[in-house]
């Protein structure tokens, strides 16, 4: 797999995001290191930058936002993400993170 995505044992995908919140619009912004990085619009106060982090990816996904956790960062930039298991949300991520390669 990407070095910013790796998939757990239960069938999980483990997401590595460089998150820059209070960006003028919310989307995948290319590769920052080994993550994957992501504008977000919302401002990172009141836990306002996490909740649109997991609404994205549901959307992104098409999941459900209970199927997304935050597993570390909450007040960083750095986060790590659990995606709940499920059919084409991987291929659904890797093609929203390419479409933002080609912008």
């Amino acid at each position: 797999m990407d070095d910013w995505l790796s998939e757990a044992g239960d069938g999980s995908l483990i997401l590595s995001l460089h998150v820059q919140p209070g960006a003028k619009n919310t989307g995948f912004a290319g590769l920052h290191g080994g993550a994957a990085k992501l504008r977000l619009a919302a401002p990172p106060v009141d836990g306002k930058a996490n909740a649109a982090l997991c609404a994205f990816l549901a959307e992104v996904c098409g999941a459900p936002k209970s199927d997304i956790q935050l597993l570390s960062g909450e007040t960083s930039r750095a986060k790590r993400v659990r995606i709940a298991p499920a059919p084409n949300r991987l291929s659904r991520l890797r093609a929203a993170l390419a479409a933002s390669r080609q912008t």
